[in-house]
């Protein structure tokens, strides 16, 4: 690690990263506001990572993706969730051609490299499985055959969080194959204005491809190689036992608000997403400020709340404010 160039990988970094303002800046087009769900796509885009978004309707959530893909020329598909969605709808079947007298494998619109999965507690648990499968393995099994995924692969699931009825909430377990997970607020009372003014005269700007998939995977390497010191890496272990054992860290006060911590892929995750922050941010180099920044998203998902803390209205946003406050910084 000591034979790491500083200034050379940084000289390297700025090379490889300039992309990404052509990539915001094209984005911005379309998108008004929402800097922050900008930002956060292009981290799970460059970690290789999923995202949740959760939000009510109407926040550009679905356009922020599709946005996404436009600005890198790569194949998009939406999955609008319902409670009768099966497995094969998402993944594919095997149909009978007459013609040929065998079976042929159709393949589902998971097949793309940006799928957007539209309401994903709205399906029952046996779909939501399929998904999840395959954002995991990259990998999708039909009949006796497997398929690799496309290069980049991204699921950007979105949840409503108004709506109780009819929906199936996703497991725990099962939400922390998501690297982020992003809560879309309400925009700016001016962002709104040009929202409305757009509507009204019908100019919708529409993205232009700036970036190519195959450059996305290039800089999927690059965002590894941006340096971590040991120090930042302690730093990371330390946040994510802090949400384990918070009476280790001074935190007695949470012992009995968590119920669970994050697991190893909170502090993979967490690492992962500082790297590629710091890519965006064109450092070659991981600073303390770069995991915080992060934190919110990578974790939120991740610990568990007791009923004693709900009852008491504590958030997760609280109890990581919480433990990033008292973990040392490096």
């Amino acid at each position: 690690m000591e034979s790491v160039n500083i200034k050379e990988l940084n000289d390297r970094i700025q090379r490889e990263s300039a992309f990404v303002d052509m990539l915001s800046l094209e984005m911005g087009k379309v998108i008004v506001g929402q800097k922050r769900l900008v930002e956060n796509l292009l981290i799970g885009l460059l970690a290789n990572g999923h995202i949740l978004l959760e939000g009510v309707p109407g926040l550009a959530k679905t356009l922020a993706i599709s946005t996404l893909s436009q600005a890198i020329d790569a194949r998009f598909s939406r999955i609008q969730f319902t409670p009768d969605l099966l497995p094969a709808d998402l993944v594919g079947t095997m149909i009978y051609s007459q013609k040929d007298e065998r079976f042929e494998v159709h393949k589902g619109p998971v097949f793309a490299n940006f799928v957007l999965a539209d309401e994903i507690n709205r399906s029952p648990a046996k779909v939501q499985s399929a998904l999840l499968e395959a954002m995991q393995e990259r990998q999708v099994t039909i009949g006796d055959e497997t398929f690799k995924l496309p290069e980049p692969f991204l699921v950007m699931a979105t949840q409503n969080p108004i709506e109780q009825e009819g929906t199936y909430p996703l497991p725990e377990a099962q939400v922390d194959r998501f690297m982020l997970k992003v809560v879309v607020s309400y925009p700016k009372k001016d962002e709104e204005k040009l929202i409305i003014r757009m509507n009204n005269t019908g100019e919708f700007p529409k993205a232009s491809p700036v970036v190519r998939p195959e450059d996305i995977v290039r800089a999927r390497e690059v965002v590894r190689d941006v340096y971590m010191d040991e120090k930042i890496e302690r730093y990371i272990v330390d946040i994510v036992y802090a949400t384990r054992t918070p009476e280790e860290y001074g935190l007695g006060k949470l012992k009995d608000l968590i119920s669970f911590g994050g697991s190893p892929r909170a502090s993979i995750s967490l690492a992962m997403a500082a790297k590629a922050f710091a890519f965006i941010k064109r450092r070659g180099y991981v600073i303390p400020e770069d995991v915080r920044a992060v934190c919110d998203e990578v974790l939120r998902h991740r610990i568990g709340l007791t009923y004693e803390a709900e009852a008491e209205n504590v958030t997760t946003e609280e109890i990581i404010s919480e433990v990033i406050n008292a973990v040392q910084v490096p």
